[in-house]
């Protein structure tokens, strides 16, 4: 493919609540066996996209951790593959990220000693499968100089988190709003752009001269009524999970046959990093339905429309409802969990009672008395 990839993978969110105090929000676990990072390589990688850089910063611990291997996006190639940057204190800059543009102005080395004449601009935190040549060509074909990858909202999503957009009978956008209160239009930005290299370049200079260091706000905003800024909407899934709603209902989605049946069972497929563990293990008196169970769990007592991640286990007479139990969690016999997300590494203790509602989901974080020093 002629072009290269940025994934944008370092920001934080308060809408996490806790969820975020440990990792990146592209690393967050997703569908028992995946990070949210997996979607946007495997959509690179199945793009054939040959290059793709992933800028981290916060909580980049565990995100780096994810990506200490190329291997399993295919990326492992002696022309291009996976380049991993992180902040970096130089003579001439001291400064972290201080937004999106800013992020790849203090990267922009990897634009210019790259020959590629486009780029495709992805968020981490995406949930979808999608072919980028589609968008690529739809972007050649509107001799656009800006592509923004459109999908419309279901009634359940926050309007706040996204950017609104308004689009004329070509397609051309005509207005942006970032993150409004309130909007009857449920047309949105889902964080995915296609650029030419070298305009991509020009804009992110000039911003950073005048001291503008957001891609939305600075550079399409900024420049809608000045550039050629075109809308591809997607028609099939799509899902952002930064907010603890939205990553619940993300989850539980894959709950669904037909959204699994869409992610993997169908082509193309969707990678992640493979981690040797043991199947599952049902003990006597377990009881599952509905539930999406990971390899390396022990299941002793009942569970029915949750997803468990790797090596959880679920003592005797438990009750898991209607929740998502993170990696390496340890459940103590006869406790009662529903609508809730766990952290991971916590140990529940028996008898434990934890009940959250529907259109509050609880986070769970327990003291981890199993790694205690």
């Amino acid at each position: 493919m002629r072009a290269i990839g940025i994934v944008l993978a370092g920001g934080n969110s308060s809408r996490m609540r806790e969820l975020s105090n440990k990792r990146a929000i592209a690393a967050m676990p997703i569908a028992g066996g995946f990070r949210s990072v997996d979607f946007v390589l495997s959509n690179m990688s199945n793009s054939h996209i040959q290059k793709v850089a992933v800028f981290t910063q916060f909580n980049a611990k565990s995100l780096n951790e994810h990506l200490n291997s190329s291997k399993w996006w295919d990326f492992g190639r002696k022309q291009g593959g996976l380049y991993v940057f992180t902040p970096t204190t130089t003579p001439d800059n001291s400064y972290w990220y201080r937004g999106t543009a800013d992020a790849i102005a203090q990267n922009l080395t990897y634009l210019k000693n790259s020959h590629e004449p486009y780029v495709i601009i992805a968020s981490g935190d995406g949930i979808y499968k999608m072919d980028y040549n589609k968008v690529l060509e739809h972007h050649i074909a509107k001799k656009a100089d800006i592509t923004v990858v459109v999908s419309k909202l279901d009634d359940r999503d926050d309007i706040s988190r996204f950017g609104v957009i308004d689009v004329d009978s070509e397609g051309r956008i005509t207005d942006f709003e970032e993150k409004p209160i309130d909007s009857k239009n449920r047309l949105v930005s889902t964080g995915i752009y296609v650029v030419r290299r070298r305009l991509l370049i020009d804009l992110i200079e000039k911003s950073i001269q005048e001291e503008r260091y957001d891609f939305v706000k600075d550079i399409l905003i900024r420049y809608r009524n000045i550039k050629k800024i075109y809308a591809y909407e997607t028609k099939e899934y799509w899902s952002n999970i930064s907010s603890v709603d939205a990553y619940y209902n993300t989850n539980m989605d894959f709950l669904k046959p037909e959204v699994r049946d869409y992610f993997f069972k169908q082509y193309p497929d969707i990678y992640s990093k493979v981690q040797d563990l043991p199947p599952a293990k049902y003990n006597e008196g377990a009881s599952v339905k509905n539930s999406l169970v990971s390899s390396g769990c022990i299941i002793n007592g009942n569970v029915e429309n949750s997803i468990l991640f790797k090596e959880v286990y679920v003592g005797n007479n438990c009750t898991i409802k209607n929740s998502i139990i993170l990696n390496d969690v340890y459940i103590g016999d006869n406790t009662h969990i529903e609508n809730c997300i766990v952290e991971s590494r916590d140990t529940i203790r028996a008898n434990a009672n934890y009940v959250g509602d529907l259109d509050n989901i609880k986070v769970v974080v327990e003291k981890n008395e199993r790694y205690a020093l």
